[in-house]
């Protein structure tokens, strides 16, 4: 491989891995938070792709798309934290985990009764099938919107987590949520408040994620919620950085494999990739940046 075929297949990665920092953010703010993996995060996916579809059925621009797919996820989070997951406040790590499966598994089995097990194709600009070409890189236009987009994204979380009052209140809990509580932090504001940045970010990623595959289905969630978990646990459970190097590792790691394996192991490359990544935990089971945490319930 030439430094410029490298050179395009690191933007790629980029781009990949840039999607999968997104997510990844997401479902750790919610686990930093509370200690919760929410397995029906995958789903707030599928709400931004169905919410696009009937969008694109009603005549609305990309732009305007996106946009309501962006705050009906963050909408439909906030209410899974209000029907499923503040009744069970206080329940066991196994029995949340349960329950958010279970919130998945129902929901995937509402959109195929109520839409269609079908894929529903989602039209997307022409500018993002077009390239650019930089010397002898070959870069999409719809790469590159998808790093800045995620980028922008992440930094405005950071700025948002370290310059607000609601973020500094957010980051206390993650900390320690008892002590948070005794220092006066409004639990009851700030959990609901997790799970609506937490949505927002599952929104732009889902955005990000139909640009890229231009259709949803039931399951479409399934695999960013895969390697969302993949990448908080290689980068660390319940360190946020972590999450967004994991997911950077990850992304990198599948598009290289399938540049660099043989056209017959090409299909087992998410496999491979996930091989790889049980290999580091093996390693080093706390993750990249990660410690012994105790879970919090």
């Amino acid at each position: 491989m030439s430094i410029d075929e490298f050179a395009q297949q690191l933007i790629n990665a980029l781009s990949l891995g840039s999607i999968y920092a997104v997510l990844a953010l997401g479902l750790a703010m919610v686990y930093s938070t509370l200690g919760i993996l929410n397995f029906a995060y995958g789903e707030l996916i599928t709400v931004v792709g169905y919410t696009m579809f009937f969008a694109s059925e009603a005549g609305l621009p990309f732009i305007v798309m996106a946009t309501l797919g962006i705050v009906v996820a963050g909408a439909a989070s906030v209410a899974m934290q209000a029907v499923i997951f503040r009744p069970l406040r206080g329940a066991s790590f196994v029995t949340l985990l349960f329950a958010s499966f279970a919130l998945s598994q129902v929901l995937q089995g509402l959109f195929r009764q109520a839409i269609s097990p079908r894929s529903k194709g989602i039209p997307t600009p022409g500018l993002f099938s077009d390239f650019i070409q930089i010397g002898g890189v070959r870069v999409g236009v719809l790469a590159l919107i998808t790093l800045a987009v995620a980028l922008t994204a992440m930094t405005v979380l950071l700025v948002f987590m370290r310059r607000s009052r609601a973020g500094l209140q957010m980051r206390a809990a993650a900390q320690d949520l008892t002590t948070a509580r005794i220092l006066g932090v409004r639990t009851d504001r700030v959990i609901p408040l997790a799970f609506l940045v937490s949505g927002l970010m599952a929104g732009v990623g889902g955005v990000l994620w139909i640009a890229r595959t231009t259709s949803v289905n039931p399951g479409t969630g399934f695999t960013p919620i895969l390697v969302a978990f993949v990448a908080i646990v290689l980068g660390g459970l319940g360190s946020i950085p972590g999450a967004v190097i994991g997911a950077f590792a990850f992304g990198a790691l599948e598009i290289m494999l399938q540049a660099y394996l043989p056209g017959s192991v090409v299909p087992f490359q998410f496999a491979i990739a996930l091989v790889a990544v049980a290999v580091v935990l093996v390693v080093r089971p706390q993750g990249l940046l990660g410690h012994e945490v105790e879970v919090k319930v």
